[in-house]
């Protein structure tokens, strides 16, 4: 009877973590228009979770000006597709979110502190972008690659 409670309690917990993993692939949506902007893929590496721009579907901008002109650092005139967005999220298991990170939007080049939740059964990703408390940002919900 105990190894049945065992299995229950690893089969709970394995089903728990991945309704929360958002590794894999998700379009970002444009939360004015509602369009799909770019795919990226979200992977967890050494424990944190990073993400890439792997491919541009809609920009404002000609192809030919894909860079991240205004970014800082490493990131600046770095291709669009390829550049690092999303680094340093760490899984917080109390709040059933991903924080303590940074998203960088390109077409600005600001850098902003980060939380991801994983909703609708994995289908979908709350990304909240913000400065200083996460009451004052921004979010974008984005949709799993099927």
């Amino acid at each position: 009877m105990r190894w049945l409670i065992a299995l229950s309690l690893v089969l709970t917990a394995f089903a728990a973590q991945a309704q929360t993993s958002p590794v894999g692939f998700w379009y970002t949506i444009d939360d004015e228009t509602g369009d799909v902007r770019s795919r990226v893929e979200l992977n967890v590496v050494n424990g944190e979770l990073v993400g890439h721009i792997r491919e541009i579907i809609k920009s404002d901008r000609p192809r030919d000006q894909w860079f991240c002109d205004q970014c800082k650092g490493d990131k600046r005139d770095a291709p669009f597709e390829g550049l690092q967005i999303i680094e340093g999220l760490r899984w917080d298991a109390g709040k059933q979110e991903w924080n303590g990170g940074t998203i960088t939007d390109p077409a600005n080049g600001k850098e902003y502190k980060a939380l991801l939740t994983v909703a609708d059964n994995g289908d979908t990703l709350e990304v909240r972008g913000f400065i200083g408390f996460a009451l004052i940002g921004r979010t974008q919900t984005w949709q799993a690659v099927q």
